[in-house]
């Protein structure tokens, strides 16, 4: 590896920090200033901004007859999303859940994750199909917008005295501080990127070991760097709508927009319609779950969530090098670890509803 792609490697290493740095500070500095929630801004600005690399790299695919890209890069963004961010996330501090994202972001994200396998059943997702999940985002932000519009008039409708703000809470200075974010955040990320396939391949490891993390968590990279940072800035409302907006998104524009555009849609890998999928559905159920018992997803919870993704990329390693484990592995998972799994979500499900019975914890509550 040559000492400039190291250097682009450090650099991008660093862009990333700042750029996510300035994301959140100017998305936190904006919520407030037009009286918004940082949840609505983390679904919003916050998601699509850091979602601009998946949009990129699919939308090339399918220009470029690599349709397989296009749908495995939103696939696996997502699962990684879930699985990895939003556990890292808690982990650096546990994350409150607003009603909101019980209510409708969540479920919006359940229902645009099960319209995505059912329109993959017949092997390809087509125009008409890629039309309606672009539709779908359309939609979905319209809803917000009205809501942030109406969380703007409440706060402006409280406001009694007229407030002096500084530069940095100039609305033309937070714009600047999002896109100049967005900007170092698409650009760290792809020399990152380059320059960790570069070291992965000095130290001798397979091209196909470089695919599976390296390249298919590189255009995650945002919104791992903006989940985490918000979180340890104590904007958890960013951080877990980072997530839950960046998952919407890939789906309903990323991959409606790459469908539509590809000659014949986007072909869909009978691998990822028999396992990928499945497993991007199952995690995007298992939110809704987590944050409704007692509205936070704890520490202990999200170190679950990386455990999962760990033994999701072993899995895929050991399917892809038809390894000899490869069976035992998947049946020690879909019957002990999977099953286990599903009882201790039972059992948080109804000692919350018998905690609410009581009287006791109450119902997800914005992030104070």
């Amino acid at each position: 590896m040559s000492a400039l792609t190291l250097v682009f490697f450090i650099v991008g290493l660093v862009l990333l920090v700042v750029g996510a740095d300035a994301l959140v500070a100017g998305a936190s500095r904006i919520a407030g200033r037009l009286g918004i929630s940082p949840l609505v801004i983390g679904l919003t600005v916050v998601a699509f901004g850091t979602s601009a690399p998946e949009l990129a790299v699919s939308v090339t695919g399918a220009l470029t007859g690599q349709t397989d890209l296009a749908l495995g890069n939103v696939v696996g963004s997502n699962i990684f999303n879930i699985l990895l961010i939003l556990g890292l996330s808690a982990l650096v501090a546990p994350l409150i859940v607003q009603r909101q994202l019980v209510r409708l972001d969540v479920p919006i994200m359940i229902a645009a994750t099960g319209l995505c396998w059912l329109m993959a059943l017949d092997g390809v997702i087509s125009r008409i199909d890629g039309a309606i999940l672009a539709l779908g985002i359309v939609l979905y932000t319209t809803i917000l917008i009205r809501m942030a519009r109406q969380e703007s008039t409440i706060a402006a409708a409280g406001t009694e005295t007229p407030v002096a703000f500084g530069l940095m809470d100039r609305i033309p200075v937070q714009i600047t501080m999002i896109l100049g974010g967005v900007a170092m955040l698409v650009l760290g990320s792809h020399w990152l990127v380059d320059g960790a396939i570069a070291l992965a391949e000095t130290l001798g490891l397979s091209k196909l070991i470089i695919s599976l993390t390296i390249v298919a968590a590189g255009t995650s990279l945002p919104e791992l760097a903006t989940s985490v940072l918000a979180a340890y800035r104590g904007e958890r409302d960013i951080a877990v709508g980072n997530v839950v907006g960046s998952n919407i998104f890939n789906i309903l524009c990323v991959l409606g927009i790459s469908s539509v555009i590809a000659p014949s849609g986007v072909g869909v890998a009978p691998a990822a319609l028999a396992f990928d999928i499945p497993v991007m559905t199952a995690v995007a159920l298992a939110c809704l779950p987590l944050f409704i018992t007692g509205g936070v997803v704890s520490r202990w919870e999200g170190a679950v969530f990386i455990a999962y993704y760990v033994a999701y990329t072993v899995y895929l390693v050991l399917a892809a090098q038809q390894h000899d484990a490869v069976a035992t592995y998947g049946l020690a998972m879909r019957y002990v670890v999977l099953p286990l799994t599903a009882i201790t979500v039972l059992v948080l499900l109804l000692r919350d509803f018998h905690g609410r019975k009581r009287g006791g914890p109450s119902a997800p509550t914005s992030a104070g």
